[in-house]
C-alpha cells in the first residue's frame, strides 16, 4: 500500500496528515481520496502530487513502497 502524505490546505481538508491506500495508479488514488475526504475536492486539482519526489502522470502505477505527497499552492513571500 502506498503511503500518503497531506500538508498544510491539504492535511487540513483530508483531516489527517498520513494515510496508507491501496489504489494501483496515481489517477485511482486522486479519485479515491478526493471521494474518502470531500474536502479535497476543491483543493486537490491545486496541489502538486508527487510521487517519490517526482511528478508524474495519473496512468503512473503505485507500488507497495511508493510515497505520495500533496502538496497544496503555498504563498511566497
Amino acid at each position: 500500500m502506498a503511503v500518503v502524505r497531506y500538508f498544510a490546505a491539504a492535511q487540513e481538508a483530508a483531516g489527517l496528515d498520513t494515510e496508507r491506500r491501496s489504489e494501483t495508479t496515481l489517477g485511482a488514488l486522486r479519485a479515491a481520496v478526493t471521494s474518502a475526504h470531500p474536502g479535497l475536492g476543491g483543493i486537490l486539482p491545486r496541489c502538486a502530487v508527487l510521487v517519490g519526489g517526482s511528478r508524474v502522470d495519473d496512468d503512473t502505477p503505485l507500488g507497495a513502497d511508493d510515497l505520495v505527497d500533496v502538496l497544496p499552492p503555498f504563498a511566497g513571500g
